[in-house]
């Protein structure tokens, strides 16, 4: 016999109690069967794997070409030698010339090897994704590829080979750095160069083409320790696998709720006029930001280190607003140091401090990752509200290029990559054409400039995690659980809103056709929670 119903009884019930606790087998049966029978569409994007694949090859012939080159460079010239194409005679007019030759070089390799190891890291990324669904571990669609790793350490997508992988990305990096560097003779110590020329040089060109390979040889090994579900990038296709495959199983009367409110007691909610900001939504998000930040601090002090010094030291160029430029030229102020010998021992210092001030800056933008995709999986998300619909299919090559927020990423991570290198650069010292050893040189304005970029694209990154989506639609983030939760139809075009009045609860959902708005004074909990109306 049904109880009887009344107002006092309505305003006893939290939003989360549903009366008589009617609803919740038909509810959690509705979720069952949309799992089982609408989710088994989702995309393979076996094409995503083709063009991941074709990435990865670039790569290996690349990585084989530096690999073959600095084995000739070697040869020909030795340990610390280098490969010089042309010298010229030095002065000011062939020096600047030479100069910004060696500008385009270095900027041209930087945008080469920001392609491969992108390429390499969307197959290690979708890799490890797999392998932490696998584990039930998976919870957001994009996750922090080189400091996130699957359990057991000797696991190809383990922390063991994951910490490598950061190494040898920093590796990259820094051989880039140091591939491309200038090239003086004198005909004695103390007298001016006679020439110069744009040397190649051999060692951080064989380092480069081997940290390459052995990147790939670890995305691919865990590639082929996991069972790839998709290798698409969108949380939809991804979520829709999971659904299909029985990893993850959707949530009852969560169908307004946002990904923040997961730590709460959830339950029926009315819609918001705002949503949390990524900051909030994300763990990881916030780290990320804050270390940005702590990169710029570095660098600031480094930049404040450096005109100390070239103001106190009579060896160096002091900076002034004379000596201030973007590109280096004749009258730069630098400090510098020599570093002697003619060894690998030479070679390791020379790695060891490019590493030690790059490291930073590659790990910062190789993390800024996370922001850009994780406002990428929102932004396609709050497309279900749109004129067009949700289009849940996307391709992980194409989306690096047309969506905004990854088309400034991948822009400036070579382009952040190249002012470094203006800012700290080697040039060989060669005396009658016997190398000395080389010298590191410290560019004063193009540090400054250098932390005035990293500033700018921390503002950049930071106000988009901070931005808090307007409208009733629940933020999700690329949160598995959570698009699940609001999913309720899948489709390969979908539009959500409102889908059922009820009483006390109506629902709102996803459709293959367009949704009227929800409305802001109601509360909803999810399908046939509302559709029942307790007897008089």
């Amino acid at each position: 016999m049904a109880t009887s119903y009344t107002p006092t009884d309505e305003q006893s019930h939290p939003y989360w109690a549903l009366p008589n606790d009617q609803d919740f087998d038909s509810t959690i049966h509705d979720a069952k069967s949309t799992t089982d029978t609408r989710t088994d569409f989702y995309d393979r994007s076996l094409t995503s794997r083709r063009n991941a694949l074709v990435g990865v090859a670039c790569s290996i012939i690349f990585g084989c070409i530096c690999i073959i080159a600095g084995i000739v460079a070697l040869a020909n010239h030795g340990v610390m030698g280098a490969a010089v194409p042309k010298m010229v005679i030095f002065n000011s007019k062939n020096d600047v010339q030479l100069s910004r030759q060696e500008e385009i070089m270095a900027l041209t390799l930087n945008i080469i090897v920001t392609l491969c190891t992108e390429s390499i890291g969307l197959v290690h990324g979708i890799a490890l994704r797999s392998a932490l669904s696998s584990e039930s571990r998976l919870h957001f669609n994009t996750n922090l590829r080189l400091l996130t790793a699957a359990r057991r350490w000797y696991n190809p997508n383990g922390v063991l080979l994951n910490g490598i992988s950061a190494v040898l990305l920093i590796i990259s990096y820094s051989s880039a750095s140091l591939v491309v560097i200038s090239d003086y003779e004198y005909s004695a110590p103390t007298s001016l160069p006679y020439a110069e020329g744009i040397a190649l040089a051999g060692i951080p060109l064989l380092t480069l083409g081997v940290a390459l390979l052995l990147q790939v040889m670890i995305a691919l090994s865990g590639m082929r320790a996991v069972k790839i579900l998709t290798w698409s990038s969108s949380p939809f296709d991804l979520t829709a696998a999971l659904l299909h495959h029985t990893q993850l199983t959707p949530t009852t009367l969560q169908c307004m709720r946002c990904v923040s409110d997961l730590d709460t007691e959830g339950g029926p909610a009315k819609p918001s006029e705002i949503q949390p900001s990524a900051w909030h939504a994300h763990p990881s998000i916030r780290k990320v930001v804050i270390f940005l930040w702590v990169i710029i601090a570095a660098c600031v002090g480094w930049a404040a280190l450096v005109t100390w010094i070239s103001h106190f030291n009579s060896d160096a160029v002091p900076l002034t607003t004379k000596t201030w430029s973007f590109l280096l030229n004749e009258s730069s102020s630098y400090i510098e140091y020599f570093i002697p010998g003619v060894s690998i021992g030479a070679w390791i210092l020379l790695f060891v401090n490019m590493a030690v001030v790059q490291g930073p800056l590659t790990i910062g933008l190789h993390c800024s990752d996370l922001i850009a995709n994780v406002i990428r999986d929102e932004k396609q998300w709050r497309c279900a509200t749109g004129r067009k619909g949700l289009r849940t299919a996307m391709n992980p090559v194409t989306t690096m290029f047309t969506h905004p927020i990854c088309l400034v990423l991948v822009i400036a991570k070579p382009f952040l990559h190249w002012m470094f290198g203006l800012s700290f650069q080697v040039f060989n010292n060669v005396i009658d054409r016997k190398l000395q050893g080389s010298w590191v040189a410290m560019n004063t304005s193009q540090i400054w400039n250098l932390s005035i970029a990293l500033f700018i694209f921390a503002c950049f990154f930071t106000f988009v995690a901070l931005r808090r989506p307007r409208g009733p639609q629940p933020a999700a983030y690329g949160h598995l659980q959570t698009l699940a939760n609001l999913v309720d139809e899948w489709s390969p075009v979908m539009w959500w809103g409102h889908k059922e009045d009820g009483f006390p609860y109506c629902h709102a959902g996803t459709s293959d056709h367009p949704l009227p708005d929800v409305k802001m004074d109601c509360v909803y909990a999810g399908s046939g929670s509302g559709s029942v109306i307790p007897a008089l």
